[in-house]
């Protein structure tokens, strides 16, 4: 089949609108081959012309593109005929893959604590399998919180009825209750008054904690979950609920944790008398946190909001799940971004690299302490687990391992040598190039708001909500470099390169980027749209 000639077949009717704002910024074009560091277009005459990839599937390629050690495994494993559709059997591959990943995670964080694993296929099915599993732990938590109230009402009962306890006045004031002439009846009044309380609490629905500015994906549950309005709110009756931390402010956490914890009352029998004590109630499911915020802008959780996110986390007994989607897998110089800052999670999601920009393959991974072996039954997916991703994905770990851990450093070094770049950039322009942000390779570049520009033309392009997928689409026409905004920030452009990065490329996106702050400072908004040529 020709799959070059799509628009000889047809309309357009995979995704049409998307690719009207592609066009309209110039990134609609198709790519025939990727190598490495570099994709490539089909040139007017049939050649194929180099472009220099700095998004990087949205860090899903580290190692590169076609990584010829992962193509080659893939083709091994397709050669032999492993069965990708063996569900419910033994899957010692996976059991492989879970055992590196743990191997490495305990050297990260010094710790011997096992990490299960449940594999799915993509990063925002990975948070889903956390959301999913921190829900059931909370739902057993809350069941069982219920079961005790029962009993020590029971024993309230039982002490009243023998005659060897009464209910305390400063249970009935607290309340307001006048009580009753008979102790059963003073107890009975007393249990209605709470059983209503305690009701309305037991069923409230789970609360989330996510930082401003994160993104956890778009699925049903996930997309409540991600700060950008324009992903929630069509939304926002299906799923979870969530409230969000300011990204500079941690003493947000006990004022958001005052204005919505839940209590419950409990009855106790001491010394003769039966009295009422307050029970935490779990309301707050999880926190969700990315280490380093990728579609918000490429800002980095600062270790200072780790330590208070993890005690903060620790005393409400709330797990923390660490969304390393983007940020993991080596991408900065550990497999766990959150390792570097000391945040430890209850939860830890990867997905991206982990499959070698070839097998589409995620993982939820989950400390024992927080693990619920029923949810393996209630939660499952069709090719998640298989034999093909799961090889793929261990021996993307065993390029990442290798020389005594050689890919991770290369991703420092890199990531060093682009950011000075960058930062000479903005020295050059600070009236263009407000900051730069990020570790190793996971970069970004945030341009001043031109919404109140002198330049009409480039007034005109900040005033789209497109203006950094207009500054993609000059980078790719006029110096052939990919890479785009960040989805919920457009003034940044993000640079995820693999570990491949030549010298010549940084040049190359330089020399684009300096040509771009000289427009700006032009007022030159057509040329950066194209409009104008020469």
């Amino acid at each position: 089949m020709d799959t070059n000639n799509s628009a000889a077949e047809g309309p357009e009717l995979a995704e049409p609108y998307l690719r009207e704002v592609l066009g309209t910024a110039g990134l609609a074009v198709e790519y025939v081959r990727a190598e490495g560091n570099t994709l490539y277009q089909r040139g007017a005459d049939g050649g194929e012309i180099p472009v220099a990839d700095f998004a990087g599937g949205y860090g899903s390629v580290l190692l590169g593109h076609n990584h010829p050690d992962i193509v080659r495994c893939a083709q091994e494993l397709l050669a032999a005929g492993t069965p990708v559709h063996a569900q419910f059997s033994r899957h010692p591959y996976a059991n492989r893959l879970a055992f590196e990943l743990n191997r490495i995670i305990h050297r990260e964080l010094g710790t011997d604590e096992p990490y299960f694993a449940i594999f799915a296929n993509t990063g925002a099915e990975a948070v889903e399998a956390a959301v999913k599993h921190a829900e059931m732990d909370r739902v057993m938590r809350v069941a069982a919180l219920r079961e005790e109230l029962e009993r020590s009402a029971g024993a309230a009962r039982d002490a009243v009825a023998a005659g060897g306890a009464a209910v305390a006045d400063r249970a009935l004031r607290r309340f307001g209750l006048a009580g009753a002439a008979a102790p059963a009846e003073t107890l009975a009044e007393l249990e209605r008054h709470l059983a209503e309380h305690n009701a309305a609490q037991l069923d409230r629905p789970p609360l989330f904690l996510a930082l401003e500015g994160g993104f956890h994906g778009k699925l049903g549950t996930s997309v409540q979950l991600t700060h950008n309005e324009h992903y929630r709110t069509p939304f926002r009756a299906l799923a979870a609920q969530a409230r969000f931390v300011p990204r500079d402010r941690p003493e947000a956490l006990k004022e958001i944790h005052a204005q919505e914890r839940g209590v419950v009352f409990e009855l106790t029998v001491d010394g003769g008398h039966v009295d009422v004590v307050e029970r935490e109630f779990p309301v707050f499911c999880a926190f969700l946190v990315e280490p380093i915020q990728g579609e918000g802008g490429i800002h980095v959780l600062e270790a200072g909001f780790a330590e208070a996110i993890q005690r903060f986390c620790a005393e409400i007994d709330c797990p923390v799940i660490v969304d390393e989607i983007q940020s993991g897998m080596g991408r900065t110089g550990t497999l766990l971004a959150s390792a570097q800052v000391g945040l430890r999670g209850d939860y830890y999601t990867l997905a991206k690299t982990l499959g070698g920009g070839i097998a589409k393959t995620s993982v939820m991974l989950v400390r024992e302490a927080r693990y619920r072996r029923e949810f393996e039954i209630v939660h499952s997916s069709t090719f998640a687990k298989d034999s093909f991703s799961c090889t793929v994905a261990l021996k993307v770990l065993e390029l990442l391992e290798a020389d005594g851990g050689a890919a991770y450093r290369r991703a420092e070094e890199r990531g060093a040598a682009l950011r000075a770049m960058l930062e000479s950039v903005r020295a050059d322009f600070p009236e263009q190039v407000k900051e730069i942000r990020g570790k190793g390779l996971m970069l970004g570049l945030e341009f001043h708001d031109q919404s109140a520009a002198e330049s009409v033309t480039v007034r005109s392009l900040a005033e789209t909500g497109l203006f950094g997928y207009f500054l993609a689409g000059h980078l790719l026409r006029a110096h052939r470099v990919r890479t785009f905004p960040t989805a919920s920030a457009v003034n940044t452009l993000r640079f995820e390169p693999s570990v491949q990065l030549a010298d010549e490329e940084i040049d190359q996106l330089e020399a684009g980027l300096r040509d771009i702050c000289a427009l700006l400072r032009a007022g030159d908004g057509a040329r950066l749209t194209g409009a104008a040529t020469g």
